[in-house]
């Protein structure tokens, strides 16, 4: 592609976008090489690169790159038999281990949202995790040699300190001392060269042995290394000559290494180059608000929405255009500032966009072609050095395009033929149109000429567009139509900005009948096309609202399902628990029965607990009812009813009417007193023949008692309180009590621990505790029921 027409359609802004979403150096090279391709499949792969990189950022973010530095030339130098510095060597250890990173975060995303592309890439990644141990173990991360990269490194360093150390230790006795110090000008302790030194006046110059290694700006201070530390000095400089050599070995070895591994981290360089790249387009996508685009190669394009993605997003009009079917070239009309201009440039800069394998800011369904070459005559081109006029060159630049123009290109031309005589102009812009529709070139051009609407208007191929105008306001909506020829609006804005009716008229009088004829009939198509907008967009509205009543629809009915689903999950839980209570429940009754028969010595047989267990099961809470029948007044009930007893989901017999308000009430090898309140009447006794064991435990309970939920003992002697406190759970238990309270006082403690071991045996107590600040501390025990 000509780097002019990138530099026309200011595609190198696009590129600068990517360098800056780049989060590498290497990404960011790669950016700067990108070209249109005039390959169809090599453009959708690039398509389908930044496509699965848009996915890939959208699900997980951006690839973990930091780390990543180009050492490229550390590699070359390692090659070539160079020693690599700590910098250069941590750089190739965080690179390799940020490589491994990228892949294995590629490849997690892989598993869940294919990403073909970009995972062959990543696979092609080598890992060299024993080469970043190895650097790690040696190098730190201020890029210093450790004292464990060897043990003789270490053994040096050791000593170094001993003997800064005792360096230090001498001078300090030296300035410490009151015969030396009225010699110095300072007490303290400095380095010259690597040596150890001290501040002497200069007068006491003679005082002091050793060597003069500095001296202030003034003279009236010397920097004397004291005779008593020179040997010392020396065996420091000789030792950390000695840790230079080691340090010298050890990033030889390690350089070696990486020599030994340079065309793989050079090839790593090359896939995390392509994948900072792919990552930086889907950066740059997301940033526009952007789409994939369908590619063709048969010269079609059609945008949808499409906004030039160098214009701000709250200043940008978008366009709709279609070329390539019907039509295969597009004259655009309209006033000066309309649009024209930037209206050729998104269309070419988005073609542009797409052939690189970038996305562009336009709807989802947008379709551009890959041309061979884009050509553009867009601008002012006039050079004085060259004394070229605007005709001239724009001229220059059309016979260029015309020599290298092929049937697959897509030419753009502004302002065609403008910049000399009008006559002579809009023959030759229209000759020039016509040599390049025979060639077969998709055509977007701009004019001011009213001879080229008639052309348009008539030649096969070819149709009219047009910036829209508002003449209320005199400015342009920057919109562009296709099919509808610009008009002159000359008169309609003199008239509006108050030019004299007369003027105005005898300026109609000068247009010609055939000029006229023109302007009346973009008139007439002005107003059909503002009707047919009107009516789309009205019918646009209304396909809308039904489309939201429909989904209004969809969603009760979804909700209705839901609620429907839920509730019959509902039903059946609370079904199963029901169930599941009674069973629980029959099965406490059995074991209680057992145990008053071991303890009143009753004579209770297996079989007749085994049959009360099966008539208990078969009286299971029929959970179909849709609601509980109420007891009315008819519903006389008699000794010999069968009847149900609400509260406890259980059918029985009535054996006798207990005063006029309870009933007692045969439930298998029960009875028990319930509140005529709580049954129903299920059968008459004359059609009822009730089975009675020959021996029954008797529970006395009422519906209307007021269980309580403490129970004072205070006074009591132990027996007595266990035989209250059993009878008291029993209750508690049967009303459904999570918690009870038992009072019994502090005094020595006899009673509360006779109690607790009683509580601790029984089956109805889940746990217990002593009460706490404000339930009566020590003085209540806490019984948590089963």
């Amino acid at each position: 592609m000509d780097g002019k027409i990138l530099a026309t359609l200011e595609f190198r802004k696009i590129v600068y976008k990517l360098e800056n979403a780049a989060a590498t150096s290497l990404g960011k090279a790669e950016a700067e090489k990108l070209a249109p391709s005039s390959d169809l499949e090599t453009v959708k792969l690039m398509l389908q690169t930044t496509d699965e990189a848009y996915t890939a950022d959208r699900l997980k973010g951006s690839a973990p790159f930091g780390g990543v530095a180009d050492i490229g030339p550390a590699l070359q130098r390692a090659r070539i038999g160079g020693t690599l510095n700590p910098a250069e060597l941590l750089d190739v250890a965080l690179t390799s281990r940020a490589s491994r990173r990228v892949k294995r975060h590629i490849a997690g995303i892989h598993e869940d949202e294919p990403i073909p592309l970009l995972n062959g890439v990543a696979e092609l990644i080598e890992e060299h995790k024993p080469l970043e141990d190895d650097i790690f173990a040696c190098i730190d991360e201020q890029a210093e040699v450790m004292d464990n990269a060897s043990a003789a490194l270490a053994s040096i360093r050791r000593e170094l300190r001993s003997g800064e150390s005792r360096i230090r230790e001498k001078l300090e006795q030296m300035i410490r001392s009151s015969s030396v110090q009225k010699m110095l000008q300072d007490a303290i302790i400095t380095l010259r060269g690597d040596r150890y030194v001290i501040p002497v006046k200069q007068e006491y110059r003679a005082n002091f042995g050793g060597i003069v290694h500095d001296q202030s700006g003034s003279g009236a201070t010397l920097f004397i290394e004291p005779e008593a530390v020179v040997a010392m000095n020396n065996k420091l400089r000789e030792l950390k000559a000695a840790e230079q050599r080691e340090i010298e070995k050890i990033l030889q070895m390690l350089t070696a290494k990486v020599a030994e591994a340079a065309e793989s981290l050079r090839h790593n360089l090359d896939q995390l180059a392509r994948l900072d790249f792919a990552y930086a387009k889907a950066a740059v996508a997301r940033e526009m608000k952007a789409s994939r685009p369908i590619m063709n190669d048969r010269g079609f394009l059609k945008l949808k929405k499409g906004r030039h993605p160098l214009i701000a997003p709250d200043k940008v009009v978008p366009i709709d255009v279609s070329l390539g079917n019907d039509y295969t070239a597009i004259i655009v009309t309209g006033p000066n500032t309309g649009g024209k201009t930037v209206s050729l440039k998104t269309i070419g800069l988005l073609s542009l966009m797409a052939m690189s394998g970038l996305f562009v800011p336009a709807e989802e369904g947008s379709q551009l072609c890959v041309f061979d070459a884009i050509y553009a005559d867009i601008g002012d081109e006039q050079s004085i050095e060259q004394s070229l006029s605007t005709f001239s060159s724009h001229l220059t630049n059309i016979i260029r395009i015309l020599d290298s123009m092929t049937a697959k290109s897509l030419v753009l031309l502004d302002e065609l033929g403008a910049g000399t005589d009008p006559a002579e102009g809009s023959a030759l812009a229209i000759a020039i149109l016509e040599h390049i529709h025979r060639k077969g070139c998709r055509i977007v051009a701009t004019t001011h000429y009213s001879e080229l609407k008639a052309y348009a208007y008539e030649r096969k191929g070819i149709i009219n567009a047009s910036m829209e105008f508002d003449i209320a306001t005199l400015s342009p909506t920057y919109r562009l139509l296709v099919g509808v020829p610009g008009r002159s609006n000359a008169f309609a804005i003199a008239e509006r900005l108050g030019l004299s009716r007369d003027i105005i008229d005898h300026a109609r009088g000068e247009v010609s009948e055939e000029d006229q004829r023109v302007e009346s009939m973009i008139a007439s198509l002005e107003e059909d096309r503002i009707g047919a907008e009107s009516e789309r967009q009205a019918a646009e509205s209304l396909r809308r609202e039904l489309e939201l009543e429909r989904a209004r629809h969809e969603a009760e009915l979804r909700k209705f399902e839901e609620q429907r689903d839920k509730l019959l999950r509902k039903a059946q839980e609370e079904a199963r628990e029901a169930v599941a209570k009674a069973k629980r429940e029959a099965e406490q009754i059995i074991a209680d029965l057992r145990k008053l028969a071991l303890e009143e010595g009753a004579a209770v047989k297996e079989h007749k607990l085994i049959e009360a267990r099966r008539r208990l099961e078969e009286a299971a809470p029929e959970l179909a009812k849709a609601k509980k029948k109420q007891p009315s007044k008819k519903d006389k009930i008699s000794p010999g009813d069968e009847v149900a007893v609400h509260s406890l989901n259980q059918k029985g017999f009535v054996v006798e009417l207990s005063g006029s308000k309870e009933a007692v009430v045969q439930l298998g090898i029960m009875k028990m007193k319930v509140a005529l309140d709580d049954l129903e009447l299920i059968k008459p006794a004359a059609s009822v023949k009730p089975q009675q064991p020959k021996q029954a435990a008797s529970l006395k309970r009422t519906r209307d008692d007021q269980v309580r939920m403490e129970l004072d003992l205070r006074g009591a002697n132990l027996e007595e309180a266990l035989i209250e406190v059993d009878r008291f759970l029993d209750e508690s238990f049967l009303a459904g009590m999570g918690q009870v309270y038992i009072i019994h006082g502090k005094g020595t403690g006899v009673l509360r621990n006779g109690i607790q071991e009683y509580l601790r045996r029984h089956s109805h107590v889940k746990s217990y505790r002593l009460g706490a600040y404000g339930e009566g501390g020590a003085g209540v025990t806490v019984a948590e029921l089963k």
